[in-house]
């Protein structure tokens, strides 16, 4: 499964989001279950950012959030994430085109 998070994030607030993506994504991926990550920046709209993750399944990622280290490290981030559904189900994919 994705998480897929996205934060509006005004140009003065960069140093402190990217502050706390790291810490977040520090904590997440010492939790079992977790494959990887990738934060991004919309090329249209500098000030639109995501924080995409990884994991073996929603079971893994539920129960890292109750982690108390996640907790503490992945709440400031978390709590300035657009209001949106965040977690998918891989459905189909592929590998990168040659």
């Amino acid at each position: 499964m994705i998480v897929i998070t996205r934060y509006s994030v005004p140009e003065a607030d960069l140093d402190a989001f990217r502050a706390d993506a790291a810490a977040a994504v520090e904590a997440l991926s010492r939790r079992p279950g977790f494959r990887g990550h990738r934060l991004g920046r919309a090329a249209d709209d500098p000030g639109l950012w995501t924080v995409v993750t990884e994991w073996d399944g929603a079971g893994f990622y539920r129960r890292a959030l109750s982690d108390f280290d996640v907790k503490v490290n992945a709440v400031p981030l978390l709590s300035r994430a657009i209001d949106e559904p965040s977690a998918y189900e891989i459905v189909a994919g592929g590998g990168a085109p040659a």
